[in-house]
């Protein structure tokens, strides 16, 4: 099932952290990486330090995650479409990445945007949401990660949990993390009604801190259970970044 949002386009999506080399997108850093060789984290080396190891981090004027004022958004411009296509059974790896949970599909759901086909390359969960809605987190996230195949451009949505009856779906993660080749539809994390949203153009929440990346914020929300969140937080309670701030950038709300 194609679903539908209007969305303007704030400006053209470009190759997050154009440069000698190409970052990797979708908070896909090693988990393995040389016992001696400093890496960034969420503790000794967290957030604050980050610049250290991307100048972006600390340099960038268009960094996220925001802080979202309802009231203080622009009204969006309806004349662009994007239509997210996420709705199917396919197999998928869900791994610790060292950050985060992470699942990544072996067959692409889409969304499209200025005409162009942008490809999921995974999805993965935040303890506590990284946005906040006038300055509340939400008990838990999902950020799904979009890239354009051609251009490298990205695109990414987030969906809001709160705390309420169970959500099968969190199940079929929490039982099959480590594991290969376990069948998901991305679209059962998802409300059913995806058509009320905040937009706006930001950066990757992780080093490299790539800006020019399209954020969808999801308005309506989906449950998860008390256990299922504690389950979550086993491996992640404080994986997220502190706001950042707005700077000169523009709002939208549908």
């Amino acid at each position: 099932m194609i679903k539908k949002i209007s969305i303007v386009a704030a400006s053209i999506l470009v190759l997050a952290g154009c440069g000698s080399s190409t970052p990797k997108p979708s908070h896909e850093e090693s988990h393995s990486e040389s016992h001696h060789e400093k890496h960034w984290n969420y503790s000794e080396n967290g957030p604050t330090h980050w610049g250290e190891f991307s100048q972006t981090c600390s340099a960038g004027n268009a960094q996220s995650p925001i802080n979202i004022i309802p009231g203080k958004t622009v009204e969006i411009d309806q004349k662009n479409d994007l239509s997210v296509d996420e709705d199917y059974k396919g197999m998928a790896d869900i791994i610790d990445n060292g950050h985060s949970i992470k699942i990544t599909p072996h067959t692409q759901g889409t969304l499209t945007l200025h005409g162009e086909k942008f490809n999921l390359l995974q999805f993965h969960f935040h303890g506590k949401s990284e946005h906040t809605i006038d300055g509340k987190r939400y008990d838990m996230v999902a950020h799904f990660v979009h890239q354009n195949a051609k251009t490298k451009q990205l695109a990414v949505f987030a969906v809001f949990f709160k705390e309420g009856a169970a959500n099968p779906a969190l199940d079929n993660v929490i039982n099959n993390i480590g594991k290969k080749d376990v069948e998901i539809d991305p679209e059962d994390f998802m409300p059913k009604d995806v058509t009320h949203y905040y937009h706006y153009v930001g950066s990757l929440t992780t080093p490299p801190c790539s800006e020019n990346v399209e954020w969808y914020l999801i308005k309506n929300t989906v449950t998860a259970s008390k256990e299922q969140i504690d389950a979550f937080r086993k491996y992640y309670v404080d994986n997220e970044r502190p706001v950042q701030e707005l700077n000169n950038r523009v709002i939208e709300s549908k």
